[in-house]
């Protein structure tokens, strides 16, 4: 209750009388209403009402996760967590960094204000961010080596590279800053990209995959950085060369990324004629007839055996027929499965692999 204090007009005390048997009661209130409501349920919301020697319990188990590492520091601990490779083992860190957070708040919820001296709570809540953060690079990095389509994947893996230095000058830092910078240029040079199934394409692909793969990023040198930079630039440069010649070929063909795609993979394998200007001449007459096939029946690609010969049948009359170019029943084919895969993945809203 308040009072007024002493002689003055507006001095008060706060006087706390029985404050921690009132809290008890409080929460022991609060107890017995959550138990006649939710009954058997109840046991689900176990954790939110520990007792003493379960926090304790708790406690120790943290403890026991994190005894190799130096918690005191989180410069050293950092570094002694990005040696670790082994996914399993660090989330068996996160999680207790993790549960040491649940407890923090636990404990200040039970009013046992005595049990945070026995675990520093910051430190671990700082901690808990550093060891996160080297998750997710791990989980990156496993996703990058499995993904089917893993230049998606590295996409987001350079998107949130960290960068972390045991020595941090303000030289290493502007390095480091020009580091990311041509990793995010580089990203997108390559993330833009039309043709995943391009040689050239595939080639600077794997050579950024290789750099990010090589080495931890959050242990690189100056040196290292500075050699990163140069080889990202010329990734980076020969993968503009690469847009800017997919880009005029996609003009070629009003736009139309399927065609630019397949007139690639046709000249890639200099079948049916390895001249540049006749073959964009024939697949353009074969695919103002494919476009007005569809058009005029949109619903013919649900039929994918009746799709297939309407398209061999346009693929000879255009570029046998009328341009001259020599079929064969393997090329034809080859083309027809080029063609059917081109305007299926449209029709089913994805691009061709």
């Amino acid at each position: 209750m308040n009072r007024p204090y002493r002689g003055d007009r507006y001095g008060y005390v706060v006087d706390f009388v029985d404050i921690e048997s009132e809290f008890e009661k409080t929460n022991k209130d609060y107890f017995d209403e959550l138990q006649s409501e939710l009954g058997d349920e109840l046991d689900k919301y176990s954790d939110l009402f520990k007792t003493e020697a379960e926090i304790t319990a708790d406690i120790e188990s943290i403890k026991d996760a994190l005894f190799h590492f130096d918690t005191s520091n989180a410069e050293v601990f950092s570094q002694q967590i990005t040696q670790i490779v082994d996914r399993a083992e660090m989330r068996t860190i996160v999680k207790a960094l993790n549960d040491a957070k649940s407890l923090y708040n636990l404990i200040r919820l039970a009013g046992q204000y005595e049990l945070l001296a026995k675990l520093d709570f910051r430190k671990l809540n700082q901690l808990s961010t550093e060891a996160s953060n080297h998750l997710n690079l791990l989980n990156q990095r496993e996703a990058l080596e499995n993904a089917d389509d893993s230049i998606n994947v590295l996409n987001i893996a350079l998107e949130d590279v960290l960068f972390t230095f045991r020595k941090v000058s303000e030289s290493e830092m502007i390095i480091a800053d020009e580091l990311r910078e041509n990793l995010r240029r580089t990203r997108e040079g390559l993330g833009g990209n039309f043709d995943p199934s391009d040689p050239a394409f595939i080639t600077l692909k794997e050579e950024l995959e290789r750099l990010f793969k090589k080495k931890n990023l959050s242990e690189i040198t100056q040196a290292e950085m500075v050699e990163n930079i140069v080889t990202l630039k010329g990734i980076h440069s020969r993968a503009r060369e690469l847009e800017r010649k997919n880009q005029l070929l996609r003009a070629k063909y009003a736009n139309d990324e399927k065609y630019a795609r397949l007139h690639k993979r046709l000249l890639e394998k200099g079948e049916p004629t390895a001249n540049e200007r006749k073959l964009f001449e024939a697949l353009s007459s074969f695919k103002a007839e494919a476009d007005a096939c569809i058009s005029q029946n949109a619903r013919i690609l649900t039929n994918e055996a009746f799709a297939k010969t309407e398209m061999t049948r346009l693929i000879i009359e255009q570029l046998k027929n009328k341009h001259h170019l020599p079929l064969t029943a393997e090329n034809t084919q080859f083309i027809n499965n080029l063609v059917m895969k081109e305007y299926l993945a449209e029709f089913h809203g994805h691009q061709a692999a």
